[in-house]
């Protein structure tokens, strides 16, 4: 069985969340997660892209946390079992960028 999941490090943090910070992730003010805004053409890029998003976070068991209106897809990011930012968020934030210029 895997161990429980760490929140990130401030070590891990000053490494981690600059990279996030230049590619338009925010961090929350109100608790310790990651916030991006992301707009498309229209509903059907918008759907296909929460599609692949979807099927990543189905396979990493770490679901994101969403809102969609047409062609925009609001997303924040938290591990709810540590509390906070853990890597897994790091790791679907960089997915869900590079999936997002698809």
């Amino acid at each position: 069985m895997a161990g429980k999941i760490q929140a990130l490090t401030l070590e891990e943090r000053e490494q981690l969340l600059p990279m996030l910070h230049n590619s338009q992730w925010s961090e929350v003010v109100s608790r310790d997660a990651l916030y991006k805004e992301f707009v498309f053409k229209d509903f059907n890029q918008a759907f296909g892209f929460m599609s692949r998003v979807a099927l990543q976070a189905e396979k990493m068991d770490h679901h994101p946390e969403w809102f969609n209106v047409y062609n925009k897809v609001h997303i924040t990011l938290s591990t709810h079992e540590c509390g906070g930012l853990s890597k897994r968020d790091i790791t679907l934030a960089t997915f869900i960028d590079q999936v997002s210029v698809l």
